[in-house]
């Protein structure tokens, strides 16, 4: 997140958190694409991490970025920490250094794709004079997390404080993984509900496409998607599959009562990041948060603690696909290409439902543990998550043809699917293919990985 908001209109009842929900909802005309994805640097003299300081750090490449784009300098504290652009995209960095593209809310998967390829060339132009690169792996390969830079962000250091008290891998998510999402609209409560089954129940699907992180300190990790596994030991208060989102009933009201329920992290207040990591929003409210005694909750509160929540599929103004790893510049296209198609088409999003809707609770989660070390190979009702994705893709093109969203050359946005469609055509992962590299011409070490997994 690039920004934090700044809203300080007062709330006082629990409508008003309903509310602003309620507000993001779009007529289907409106409906947008938004794609964001991270990348962590390294020097590629010695394939080291990248600080923030120096003259050829992270600073100095935001710096660079800016005079390539024009952006506007996002401080926090007097540290530039990201850029903002004019179309309501943005640049910032998480707690590693892994730089993130916050894309615009576009038309189609095609001005995605035009978006991601103007960015890459901007950013290669900033950063190729200091010799930084950056790795298209789901988690940094090589270094250790106590080598791992960190990045002058005033939220991190709280939640860098809070996360070893809540689960063992906390830090590992923030410092050492990378990830693609995809935001995509809704235009009532009940496709808000409808959308967001689907996603939760698909997203180990997801999850499998693309595994792309199977190395962690210069060696295999067991997992094709660590950083899947790392979210199941990360905040438990926080992360999951959000059972709710099946019962009966499900809406806006259930998903406020389970962000009421879960700890917050921080209240700012002007510039300053208040730590209250653990106390309760309806203290906030109510103006008895023992930390900040008095102080009542406003509308940037609420926007900020909805942005703390990090279940596989999060709902802020809009809904957001959680479970994948980046990969290169066609697999993060693809994630983008796969999700519109499954859940703008109201006949896709029909079809993918029946996919999984006999799924039991138990079934989900079962699949949810499985499927970071087994990918497409893990079972599900009988059959193998490969099967499943086969379904889901073809249910994703058809969505993409009813569309009908042609670019220069007359091509509909099915062509972006072609990545996926290789994967589960070979059966293989691009994290697969990262392990065969390594047994086999890579020699059994990760230096390769900076020179073939980047961008």
């Amino acid at each position: 997140m690039a920004r934090d908001t700044s809203d300080t209109t007062p709330l006082t009842k629990r409508d008003e958190l309903i509310a602003w929900f309620a507000e993001g909802e779009k007529p289907r005309e409106r409906f947008a694409v938004g794609t964001e994805h991270e990348k962590v640097p390294f020097y590629r003299n010695g394939n080291t991490p990248v600080p923030y300081e120096g003259e050829t750090g992270i600073r100095a490449l935001l710096e660079g970025v800016a005079r390539e784009t024009g952006w506007e300098a996002i401080e926090d504290a007097g540290h530039l920490i990201g850029l903002a652009g004019a179309d309501g995209g943005a640049i910032s960095l998480e707690p590693g250094g892994q730089f993130e593209l916050s894309g615009a809310p576009l038309p189609d998967v095609h001005a995605t794709e035009r978006e991601l390829r103007i960015h890459l060339e901007a950013t290669a132009r900033a950063a190729d004079p200091l010799g930084i690169g950056f790795l298209d792996l789901g988690m940094s390969p090589k270094w250790t997390r106590e080598g791992t830079p960190v990045m002058p962000k005033s939220r991190y250091k709280i939640m860098a404080g809070y996360m070893p008290k809540v689960g063992s891998l906390g830090l590992d998510m923030m410092l050492r993984t990378a990830t693609v999402q995809v935001n995509l609209d809704f235009s009532s409560e009940a496709d808000m509900a409808a959308k967001m089954r689907v996603a939760l129940a698909l997203q180990p699907v997801a999850t499998a496409l693309f595994a792309n992180s199977p190395f962690t300190d210069g060696r295999p990790n067991g997992f094709l998607s660590r950083r899947s596994e790392i979210w199941r030991d990360t905040d438990a208060d926080r992360t999951g599959m959000l059972p709710r989102a099946f019962e009966a009933g499900f809406g806006y009201e259930a998903y406020v009562d389970w962000l009421l329920d879960m700890p917050m992290y921080f209240v700012k207040r002007g510039e300053t990041y208040h730590d209250v990591s653990g106390a309760s929003f309806r203290d906030l409210m109510e103006g008895r948060l023992a930390a900040l005694p008095g102080e009542r909750a406003t509308m940037s509160d609420w926007a900020n603690h909805a942005s703390t929540a990090f279940p596989e599929v999060r709902l802020k103004r809009y809904i957001e696909m959680r479970g994948s790893d980046v990969g290169g510049a066609d697999m993060i296209v693809a994630q983008a290409a796969f999700w519109v198609g499954l859940l703008y088409d109201e006949a896709g999003l029909e079809a993918a439902w029946d996919i999984a809707k006999a799924w039991s609770a138990s079934e989900r989660e079962c699949l949810r543990a499985m499927v970071p070390r087994l990918g497409l190979a893990t079972p599900i009702a009988g059959r193998s998550l490969g099967t499943v994705a086969a379904e889901a893709l073809a249910i994703a093109r058809k969505g993409l043809e009813a569309r009908g969203r042609r670019d220069e050359q007359g091509r509909d946005e099915t062509l972006h699917l072609q990545p996926l469609e290789a994967i589960v055509a070979s059966g293989r992962s691009r994290a697969e293919d990262r392990l065969t590299d390594y047994e086999g011409p890579w020699r059994r070490s990760v230096e390769p990985a900076f020179t073939e997994c980047v961008f």
